[in-house]
């Protein structure tokens, strides 16, 4: 059973999908009301939903004019795109950032759902035995390789 947490994403996805120009300005405030929820409850949404890994951009203001700007940004493939690739995931990621661009790819439609399965086990399984200061550079270097495999030219 879904949560809250991924109404509120499907639902900003859905907004963001029917945006012709790619993003989305709405208040944060309305946004709860319409949840029910509290505002926190949309941060946390966006915080961990919607970030740069993941494909979005998001600027928010607050106050009493305040809003929550979201924008889709999109891989552009061409011969920059594995130097794009490289300099987002860095010497070292996280788990997390992992998932969020794996997820990116595949929902932009670069990785099949198998390369995705395939990339997602091979990191966690080769990082589960690194030694502890060491899992993010490995995995890091790991997904550098498969991807760049993946993507060559």
């Amino acid at each position: 059973m879904s949560n809250l947490s991924d109404f509120i994403e499907k639902h900003l996805k859905d907004l963001l999908t029917a945006a012709s120009e790619g993003m989305i300005r709405l208040q944060r405030r309305e946004l709860a009301e319409m949840f029910e929820c509290v505002p926190s409850q949309i941060n946390y949404v966006l915080d961990t939903r919607f970030t740069l890994d993941r494909g979005y951009l998001v600027e928010t203001r607050r106050g009493g004019g305040g809003y929550i700007r979201i924008v889709r940004l999109n891989f552009r493939t061409g011969k920059d795109f594995l130097s794009v690739i490289n300099e987002t995931i860095g010497d070292l990621i996280s788990a997390s950032r992992a998932e969020g661009l794996l997820s990116r790819l595949k929902e932009e439609g670069l990785l099949d759902i198998g390369e995705y399965i395939l990339i997602k086990t091979i990191l966690e399984r080769e990082t589960e035995k690194a030694p502890e200061g060491y899992v993010n550079m490995i995995r890091a270097s790991l997904l550098k390789a498969m991807l760049t495999l993946l993507f060559r030219e």
